[in-house]
């Protein structure tokens, strides 16, 4: 699609911030007004519509993308939102590991296990480590502590949340780049840490490279929408 619009600004709309191409609001895909909760999100917005050449490059709008899912997919649907993030907690892949003894069991303990431990003290909750492929259910009771801990956060970062835990197949990777608590390179390394033990073995492909790449930007770009979402 060629650039249709000269200006792209920003003004405060109800209880929140809009863009605005040439004056007019921008709406979702679904239609609705397009309204995030802080300026700085809107900011970072309009300098995605800002940097665009003479062609619109969709997907280098990914703040605008998040935005869309929170307004048109999460908010009217949080409970679904929160039911689609549940599973993580039985299939999280930080509690998967090689079998005992194994060295690559050794380097997950060691990068891993502070993420789960700092995970179970903020909110005071157990998860099962398993020893190899298995599935085994997690405590009924860590089901339902990790079901208020998401209830407990918004749309926007909900929808951050849902687009981190899928990249990372790990809600413990996901809420702890949400909180803030490590950086997202840290994290994208830990959620990859199998594919870099293979590729340490093996050698890298290129095309995998690239494609990680590709991923890691959509995961870097969810941390930091949840974070500008917060902004005062």
């Amino acid at each position: 699609m060629k650039r249709f619009y000269r200006q792209v600004t920003v003004e405060p709309y109800e209880s929140g911030w809009q863009v605005l191409l040439d004056g007019r609001a921008i709406k979702t895909a679904g239609g609705r007004p397009q309204t995030v909760p802080s300026r700085a999100l809107a900011e970072a917005m309009r300098a995605e519509w800002e940097a665009q050449g003479e062609e619109i490059d969709p997907q280098t709008l990914k703040l605008r993308h998040l935005a869309d899912y929170t307004i048109d997919i999460v908010a009217p649907a949080r409970g679904k939102a929160i039911r689609g993030l549940l599973p993580y907690v039985e299939t999280d892949t930080l509690c998967y590991r090689a079998e005992p003894g194994d060295a690559l069991s050794t380097r997950q303990g060691a990068v891993w296990e502070p993420l789960i431990l700092a995970a179970e003290r903020r909110w005071d909750v157990h998860f099962d480590r398993v020893g190899g492929v298995i599935h085994r259910q997690q405590p009924l009771a860590t089901l339902t502590r990790m079901e208020a801990v998401l209830d407990a956060h918004s749309n926007f970062d909900l929808a951050a949340l849902c687009l981190l835990a899928s990249l990372s197949a790990s809600l413990i990777v996901a809420l702890a780049a949400v909180s803030g608590d490590c950086g997202p390179e840290a994290l994208w390394a830990a959620a990859n840490l199998e594919e870099d033990w293979q590729a340490e073995l093996w050698g890298k492909d290129a095309e995998a490279q690239a494609h990680r790449g590709r991923r890691y930007a959509d995961f870097a770009a969810a941390v930091r929408f949840a974070e500008l979402a917060r902004s005062s």
